[in-house]
């Protein structure tokens, strides 16, 4: 029987005989033929076995014809020794999934190539990478199997991904490592659970500005052998299903691949903590660091990468927000509140601009008459999500991002253009409006401008528009916010400082400031809530007060007035007006509308 790379045999009847036999022009070809594929096939198999690239012929069940010597060197083993059995067995070549798919489609011939990259195990023990190719030959059934030894340029590539993949300073994995693990941990796990510590140092920077990134660099490769130490490995990679890696900056991330619950991580937390705090000695120097910690973990599944990094950076926020040195875990509850602001904050400008916001009013009553003096104008935002919203939840939030810039105009223009209708409709005195101003309305807008514009537009006279500072707002004013105040003055509108009591109190400026009037906080006013309960020395605190705004020529409004019993005192005691819930709540402008209806404007009796 002839093998896979022998020539024609002795017994072929293709061969020329003794026996007679009539030497046909088709007998003659069919011999030369057969003579020419014969020394080809010698060709072929002396080439074979002299190649230096490891090869063999396969059959369609992948069991070795031929072996090569070449591939016998590369496997440790005889090239003889190889044949009839499956190469996959016999080089630990495992091949499973679509691999295994490709590859025997190629030893039934049915694709024209293939080709994978295989871990190989030598017959001493060692293995080695391989490129293995496969390609169908002519002859049916049979296979060219080549075997390429890339070991080096594997170890190559493996030396360049590691650079590329660990911090220089620290040689922990860098953030693009631990993305890629962090990733590969939650899609390989549908019912696990991964826990995060987020750590970044507390008073690094000062250690780098002041001593130098050198030494900063030392600080930094310390931490990292601490953090190691903390996770269980000394060598810094990884131990246990926790990876230890650098971020960036002075930002380090401890991943607890299957965690078993908080539990772990915060003890995992407050282990780094310890260690953190612990002094370094680094280039003759002591030098202390602490750590803010963010610690997070969630079910696996449903789980994204970027999910779990904002909870942790979010996390990791509330520890410095609540004072540094510390862990803090994730609270839903936090996240959810955090959420509304952030959702509130985005919309602020755009809620404006679609008219979300209305306004509503509170009556301010003088003490002497009951008669309606004024109103303070309120703004309320009718969010189409989370329904009517106080100025507490939102103001705060404007200031921060400058939509109280244009939220403040609007509620300047549509506060005096109320007052000026309520002028128009209703005879008898009429009533000022006191408007809310925040410090930031001065310094980012031309608020002196936006105000000589509005009364215009309005036609409300200057005298009845007051506007409300903040006391810490107004005490210490300079430059530009002092100068509005005076030019605001001049124009005739009533500047009274909000919330007063509760700042600064530095009563100096009172007589250097263009101030009408005081509104007394309402903690000073809950203080004699009744007769029979009451505090004294609020009681003197606010008597004090009045009489010194009466001498500076200041009147005084009491906010939070919530009883007879507490009006009767401020009005013995001589406050001018008050407002709260005793006279009425905050109340739409056709409500305020019925009062002035009344030709006595007696609010107190209403």
């Amino acid at each position: 029987m002839n093998g896979p790379l022998e020539g024609p045999g002795k017994d072929s009847g293709d061969t020329l005989g003794t026996a007679p036999q009539i030497l046909t022009e088709s007998n003659h070809k069919r011999w030369r033929r057969r003579a020419h594929n014969g020394h080809h096939e010698s060709d072929f198999q002396a080439a074979f076995h002299a190649a230096q690239l490891p090869m063999a012929i396969v059959d369609r069940d992948g069991r070795v014809l031929t072996a090569n010597r070449a591939l016998g060197t590369l496997l440790g083993a005889d090239p003889r020794r190889l044949t009839s059995r499956p190469l996959a067995d016999l080089a630990g070549l495992g091949l499973d999934g679509r691999v295994r798919s490709a590859y025997n489609e190629a030893l039934q011939g049915r694709t024209d190539r293939m080709s994978c990259t295989r871990r190989l195990k030598h017959a001493d023990g060692h293995t080695l990478w391989a490129e293995i190719t496969v390609t169908p030959t002519s002859r049916g059934g049979e296979a060219l199997l080549s075997i390429s030894d890339i070991s080096e340029r594997r170890d190559l590539q493996e030396r360049l991904r590691h650079l590329q993949m660990h911090d220089p300073v620290t040689r922990l994995p860098n953030r693009t490592l631990f993305f890629e693990r962090l990733a590969g941990a939650l899609a390989d796990s549908a019912t696990g659970r991964t826990g995060l510590c987020y750590i970044d140092l507390d008073g690094f920077k000062a250690v780098n500005d002041t001593l130098g990134h050198r030494v900063g660099d030392s600080l930094l490769d310390a931490v990292a052998q601490r953090l190691s130490l903390c996770a269980g490995d000394p060598a810094g990679e990884e131990c246990g299903g926790h990876l230890v890696a650098r971020l960036g900056g002075d930002e380090f991330a401890l991943l607890v691949e299957s965690s078993t619950g908080t539990e772990q991580l915060t003890q995992l937390a407050q282990s780094v903590l310890a260690a953190l705090q612990r002094p370094f000695d680094l280039a003759g120097q002591r030098l202390s660091v602490s750590a803010s910690i963010g610690v997070v973990e969630r079910e696996t599944a449903g789980t994204s990468p970027t999910e779990l990094m904002q909870a942790a950076d979010t996390t990791l926020y509330w520890a410095k927000a609540d004072g540094k040195a510390r862990w803090t875990l994730f609270d839903p509850e936090r996240n959810a509140h955090r959420m509304t602001r952030q959702a509130l904050s985005s919309t602020l400008r755009r809620a404006v601009e679609r008219g979300e916001f209305v306004l509503e009013y509170q009556p301010i009553v003088g003490f002497a008459d009951d008669a309606l003096r004024g109103v303070e104008a309120l703004v309320r935002w009718r969010h189409p999500q989370f329904g009517t919203l106080s100025p507490d939840r939102f103001i705060g939030l404007a200031e921060e991002n400058g939509a109280i810039v244009p939220l403040g105009r609007w509620v300047l223009e549509e506060s005096c253009r109320q007052a000026r209708r309520w002028m128009r409709e209703h005879p008898g005195p009429p009533l000022y409006v006191s408007v809310n101003v925040a410090v930031r309305q001065v310094w980012d807008s031309d608020l002196v401008r936006d105000v000589a514009d509005i009364l215009e537009e309005t036609g409300l006279p200057s005298g009845l528009l007051q506007l409300e500072l903040t006391e810490s707002a107004v005490m210490g004013s300079a430059g530009r916010p002092l100068q509005a105040l005076q030019a605001l003055s001049e124009m005739g509108v009533r500047i009274a400082i909000d919330d007063f009591g509760t700042g600064y109190s530095n009563l100096a400026y009172l007589s250097r400031l263009p101030v009408r009037a005081l509104k007394l906080d309402g903690t000073f006013v809950r203080g004699f809530r009744t007769a029979r309960h009451q505090n004294p020395a609020d009681e003197t605190i606010v008597t004090a007060l009045v009489q010194l705004a009466h001498k500076l020529g200041l009147t005084v409004t009491a906010e939070c007035v919530e009883g007879p019993a507490q009006a009767e005192r401020l009005r013995r005691i001589g406050c001018d007006t008050g407002q709260g819930w005793h006279y009425a709540k905050p109340m739409e402008a056709d409500r305020i509308s019925e009062l002035l209806a009344w030709s006595s404007h007696d609010v107190g009796s209403a």
